[in-house]
């Protein structure tokens, strides 16, 4: 073998180990990837007049998420869904401090298929290579994103309940106390955070809209239902560990697009694409009925509601998951009075199959935890943000712990 040869084959070999040395080291420990955090992605401009963005030109955002378990190594996924074509120049994840601060000596620089920056095409999905970071559960992680040119509009997750950060001009993802020029309460182009896990940990995809988003919760608290469900998973002794995964868009329904595709045609993408899914707690189809009032032509049918669920029972299945169904929450209050028996009278036909029909695995009777006591078709005043449809802080608490943590004993065979 000559020289050149010896060469080649010494740059490549060098080359491999570089790219594939995270990675490796990892496969070796004999854990698999989870996701730890995770948000839905939806168009640039889904329809409402004063929804939408314009994108970013040259600067770094520093977007701040909240883990569910920790692990040993870390990767992310991005999306253009509904989007153009997007030049990533540089891409970093670190734990978070306080602001658009980072912990010293965690930041670790992000590549996909070996290289610092990508270009995602219109509409795809990329995941970077991983990289090895003790990850703490229920911690906060910055994942930074410098796009060096003009982005257009961009995909996004409108409702946050999280403040992240834009810089000024220029590239900052890998700076300690990135300078700010404003702040944001939505992700953009951030579709999951995965960790790297022991075999026994599996997760747990929470399939809603914007109950389970956690609209009208304090902003930067975490006090989504699906956080107060890690919180108490997190704090379980022994080895019984799962992650929990928000797969909701506020404005969501199951039978027609809106903010986002209808849950049935999304459905693949948030949670079966989903790494380390195991079980699945479906809360959907208040919006069928509140939004199809307002526009006749998309008017749903109880019956209707239940045939789409059963759908999700028969793909969560066939994909070897447990699914559960979440009842439907009272919106008494937000709806003229002229039409509330009508609407009330499919959210209890939907709420008596979930409760009787036996199709779920298990029912999550989240109509009962809300309710007022003495009228049961409005939010209990304890629990009424204000708007007579989504929870506060008090309520979003009361739903996490309503829901038996028994029911996510993870059988490794399962996890995928």
């Amino acid at each position: 073998m000559n020289r050149h040869v010896r060469a080649t084959i010494f740059v490549i070999g060098l080359a491999w180990v570089t790219l594939s040395g995270s990675g490796a080291v990892l496969a070796a420990s004999g854990g698999h990837w989870v996701g730890t955090w995770s948000a839905s992605p939806h168009q640039p401009n889904p329809g409402p007049p004063t929804l939408t963005n314009s994108g970013f030109a040259n600067q770094t955002l520093r977007q701040i998420v909240h883990t569910s378990v920790g692990g040993t190594g870390v990767r992310v996924r991005l999306s253009t869904f509904g989007a153009g074509a997007l030049l990533v120049g540089a891409a970093h994840v670190a734990i978070g401090a306080t602001g658009a601060a980072i912990v010293p000596g965690t930041d670790r620089a992000l590549t996909f298929g070996g290289q610092p920056s990508v270009r995602i095409p219109p509409g795809a999905v990329v995941l970077s290579d991983p990289v090895e970071l003790e990850v703490p559960a229920l911690a906060d992680l910055a994942v930074s994103i410098y796009v060096p040119g003009q982005t257009g509009p961009a995909t996004w997750h409108f409702v946050a309940q999280q403040t992240s950060f834009v810089s000024p001009e220029g590239n900052f993802a890998d700076a300690l106390d990135m300078p700010v020029s404003a702040t944001t309460r939505a992700w953009f182009w951030l579709a999951a955070v995965e960790v790297f896990v022991p075999k026994q940990v599996g997760a747990i995809a929470a399939f809603g809209d914007s109950v389970t988003d956690g609209v009208r919760s304090t902003p930067d608290a975490n006090n989504r239902w699906p956080d107060h469900l890690a919180r108490a998973l997190v704090a379980q002794h022994g080895n019984h560990q799962m992650s929990v995964l928000n797969a909701s868009i506020t404005g969501n329904r199951l039978l027609h697009d809106g903010i986002g595709p209808n849950a049935l045609a999304r459905f693949e993408r948030d949670v079966l694409a989903q790494a380390g899914v195991t079980h699945l707690i479906v809360l959907l189809g208040n919006n069928d009925i509140t939004i199809g009032n307002l526009f006749p032509a998309e008017a749903v049918t109880a019956a209707e509601i239940i045939q789409a669920h059963r759908l999700l029972i028969a793909r969560a299945r066939a994909h070897g998951l447990r699914i559960f169904g979440g009842t439907l929450p009272p919106f008494g209050g937000l709806v003229p009075p002229a039409v509330f028996p009508a609407l009330e009278g499919k959210r209890q036909a939907v709420n008596e199959w979930i409760r009787s029909g036996g199709e779920y695995d298990a029912m999550i009777d989240f109509d009962e935890v809300l309710r007022d006591p003495a009228d049961h078709g409005r939010l209990h005043p304890l629990y009424d943000s204000g708007d007579h449809l989504h929870p506060n802080d008090a309520g979003y608490e009361a739903m996490g712990r309503a829901i038996d943590v028994n029911l996510f004993k993870h059988d490794p065979a399962r996890a995928r």
